[in-house]
């Protein structure tokens, strides 16, 4: 199955191709996540990451964080969507981030947590 969102399409193709340069398993996970069917599509809520994050971690979700749930301590979340209400509280005591933000940081799997 082909994804038609060009958006989407591109960030596959660079995350798999910064997984190869790197020689980094993370980010051909991340790829392989957004590449699967829409209907299997991750859908984690606040609440989730912050049962499953420590303090200063980052967290990355190959697909849409929704709102439900607080955030009690501080971390980065890393994802391809939002919904506005998730991104408000989790900028209270974190901060946001998309995945081609992320991957512009170069991290070398410090402190980083898939979700979803």
């Amino acid at each position: 199955m082909k994804k038609t969102n060009v958006h989407l399409r591109s960030l596959i193709e660079n995350l798999k191709k910064k997984a190869l340069k790197e020689k980094e398993d993370t980010w051909k996970r991340i790829a392989d996540a957004l590449s699967g069917p829409t209907r299997n599509k991750k859908v984690v809520n606040i609440s989730k990451i912050n049962h499953y994050s420590k303090e200063n971690e980052i967290i990355v979700v190959p697909g849409k964080v929704l709102a439900s749930g607080d955030l009690n301590h501080k971390i980065t979340v890393a994802a391809y969507q939002f919904s506005k209400q998730a991104e408000e509280k989790i900028n209270i005591n974190g901060k946001t981030m998309t995945i081609p933000e992320l991957m512009e940081k170069n991290i070398k799997n410090q402190n980083t947590r898939i979700l979803g």
